[in-house]
């Protein structure tokens, strides 16, 4: 057991700070596709009230989280791994081991979620794409961009947080729907969801911590960044998800908000805008996860939690311990 956790612990010198490599990946994830075409949803299925309540109870349960990775990543030394290797560090190896392939299969499979949502968002302009074929393309290149290095990715996701903050800031100075009177009794639908299972739908949108987290291996100092960086991504997306139901409710209908998936681009300054947040943050959220799963396979592997006819999953390449050969059976 000691060989085994003693594996692979020297530090990368060179590696990601708290910004670029905690702060940027988690709140890129936080502000994702759920914000963009279901927070209209949610706001019209349970109102101004029910939702801000939903934030701050999915918010409060992220706090609670990152509060136990803040007390493990400071009270060790953490490596490649995120979440898993930390709790297999404190709880063991057989506990870390059943999370972290769990949290492996979550990662891989959130790639789909957000480059769905992409294809999604594409379609809703272009009618006549198709999504299963572009959302096929979105994998394949947001794996070729995680295979290039983790610096790379993280370049790329400081252009897509400029596309964000410009999607947010056209929203803030936009206006109401034309058709849209808040003297006028809210049409309700008949169909509309319950709390908790909006709640469920919603819930993901603040989990992203977890791709901060999961780039443990590749940051200077994980003990301090960790922390720093994942308070700092659930304070800055908690301002934002409290901030834009009270826009949203006071711009547009309530069946408006459930029906049309691409309603911030109408009520925004510059409609485009929210095109390229949707699609930055979408693109974003896959990097950030298609990052973080490869990373958890790969400690899994050299902890030898996996078959050995997956041992080859744990080999790095470069001078960062790259898992490319981790992240190509991700992709697949």
């Amino acid at each position: 057991m000691k060989k085994i956790f003693n594996k692979h612990q020297s530090s990368n010198s060179n590696g990601l700070g708290t910004f670029g490599g905690v702060f940027t990946p988690s709140i890129l994830t936080i502000l994702g596709v759920i914000m963009y075409l279901r927070f209209g949803w949610v706001i019209g299925n349970v109102g101004l009230a029910g939702t801000l309540v939903i934030v701050t109870l999915s918010t409060c349960i992220t706090f609670l989280t990152s509060l136990s990775i803040a007390s493990i990543a400071t009270d060790q030394k953490v490596r490649t791994g995120g979440a898993y290797y930390m709790i297999s560090r404190s709880l063991g190896i057989e506990s870390g081991g059943a999370i972290g392939i769990s949290l492996y299969f979550a990662q891989a499979f959130s790639i789909a979620l957000y480059t769905i949502g992409f294809a999604e968002s594409i379609v809703q302009v272009f009618p006549e794409a198709s999504e299963k074929i572009i959302g096929i393309i979105t994998t394949i290149f947001v794996a070729i961009v995680a295979l290039t290095s983790a610096k790379t990715a993280m370049k790329a996701q400081y252009v897509i947080m400029v596309g964000i903050a410009l999607s947010l800031i056209s929203l803030l100075f936009g206006s109401p729907l034309d058709t849209f009177d808040p003297a006028q009794e809210q049409l309700t639908p008949n169909n509309t969801a319950g709390f908790w299972t909006v709640f469920a739908v919603f819930f993901p949108a603040v989990t992203g911590i977890m791709a901060g987290v999961n780039m443990s291996g590749d940051l200077k100092n994980p003990n301090k960044s960790i922390p720093k960086g994942t308070f700092a991504a659930i304070a800055v997306g908690y301002i934002i998800y409290m901030g834009l139901p009270i826009l949203l409710a006071n711009r547009a209908d309530t069946m408006s908000l459930i029906e049309d998936p691409m309603i911030m681009r109408k009520i925004s300054f510059w409609g485009d805008a929210i095109l390229i947040g949707v699609w930055g943050a979408t693109l974003s959220s896959a990097l950030g996860s298609i990052l973080g799963a490869p990373r958890i396979l790969q400690a899994l592997a050299r902890d030898g939690i996996l078959p050995k006819f997956l041992k080859w999953t744990g080999k790095g390449s470069g001078s960062d311990d790259s898992p490319r050969l981790g992240t190509l059976l991700t992709l697949a």
